[in-house]
């Protein structure tokens, strides 16, 4: 007798990380696009205070971080559902809002989440191309809506493109797109690309729009990659409905902790900032030296344009002590993705693109 396993899961690749080849001494991991700066001095104060309580669980409502997070943004705390990291939203709601056969929309040359946590629930998936600039084509995805579409993702900033949709293009998507079909603007990367044409998502969510979810992270600016803690900004109605998924204490005491002190860490958010932009232009500089092509970034990461599938690339970059992300099958064919390190990180890592990409 078979077991009673599910073919659309099975048929999925397991999450398997990069095995470093016998001799690396030294591996700089610049696949997950993580603070090079480390996390916020606020909240290692905070951790290493509250570890004496690791015995007890952490508050299942985390009533005191959705209450700072209500006061930075102006909502209410009615409007926020803490995650584990902002992906666990990605597999609940996916797992909450469709039936098997529904369809998700996304761009193809996206987050791979999106992908992989709608499969897994038995959905229909409908990636859409970006278009010329590695950009969403919002009107496409609009245009893409059936009446079985239930959940549309948005990256924006996008991984793994690192571009960025502006104001206007969203706004006009957000009326084409119908009250029934939640759109999910996932702004993980948030904080590198605020500017005056970015988006402002949490404008749409006062003036009472229904049907938007924004997801955002300690992960990145706050550098809390390593306690996995995210949040879900949407109506009240949308953030009741969607508790009911939430696996009482998702977040983890120390990661509450963590983030209530980074939330407050103005200090560390404006060092990392200028740093990622030091990097930002080291390697824009050192890439046109290469003759190496790129796609401008609003993240702390750059997709490189190799000219041949990526794990050409990102297997000999491995060889030399180097993680990266090959971006073939996230839709984004001959390119690999690298985040930035510290500065002597990067000055080594170009070197090892002298040597295998060019």
């Amino acid at each position: 007798m078979s077991l009673p396993f599910k073919s659309y899961i099975a048929e999925l690749p397991a999450y398997k990380p990069p095995t470093v080849p016998p001799g690396v001494e030294r591996v700089v991991d610049l696949s997950s696009n993580e603070n090079p700066l480390g996390p916020s001095p606020q909240a290692m104060a905070a951790l290493r205070e509250a570890v004496g309580t690791v015995h007890r669980y952490p508050d299942a409502s985390g009533a005191a971080l959705k209450a700072a997070l209500a006061d930075e943004w102006g909502l209410s705390p009615a409007n926020i559902a803490l995650g584990n990291g902002a992906d666990e939203w990605v597999l609940l709601l996916c797992l909450a809002l469709t039936e098997p056969g529904d369809e998700v929309i996304m761009p193809s040359g996206s987050f791979i989440s999106y992908l992989l946590r709608a499969i897994e629930v038995g959905a229909n998936v409908v990636r859409v191309p970006l278009k010329e600039g590695y950009v969403h084509d919002l009107d496409a995805m609009a245009e893409a809506v059936t009446e079985r579409t239930r959940l549309i993702f948005v990256c924006n900033p996008n991984n793994p493109t690192g571009t960025v949709v502006g104001g206007a293009a969203v706004e006009s998507f957000l009326e084409r797109v119908p009250e029934r079909v939640v759109v999910v603007m996932d702004e993980a990367y948030y904080e590198f690309a605020v500017g005056p044409d970015y988006p402002r998502s949490l404008e749409y969510l006062h003036a009472g729009r229904k049907n938007l979810v924004v997801l955002r992270t300690f992960s990145k600016v706050y550098g809390l990659a390593g306690l996995r803690v995210g949040y879900m900004l949407a109506s009240e109605n949308v953030i009741d409905y969607m508790e009911r998924t939430r696996p009482p204490f998702n977040v983890n005491r120390m990661a509450q902790v963590a983030a209530l002190a980074a939330l407050d860490d103005d200090e560390h958010v404006r060092r990392t900032l200028e740093a990622n932009e030091a990097a930002k232009e080291f390697f824009y500089r050192e890439l046109e030296k290469l003759g190496l092509r790129y796609i401008p970034t609003h993240t702390n990461f750059i997709a490189l344009d190799v000219g041949r599938p990526g794990a050409e690339v990102s297997g000999p970059l491995l060889e030399r002590g180097f993680i990266t992300t090959a971006l073939d099958a996230w839709g984004v064919p001959n390119h690999v993705r690298f985040s930035f390190g510290t500065p002597e990180e990067n000055e080594t890592f170009v070197k090892a693109l002298r040597e295998v990409a060019i």
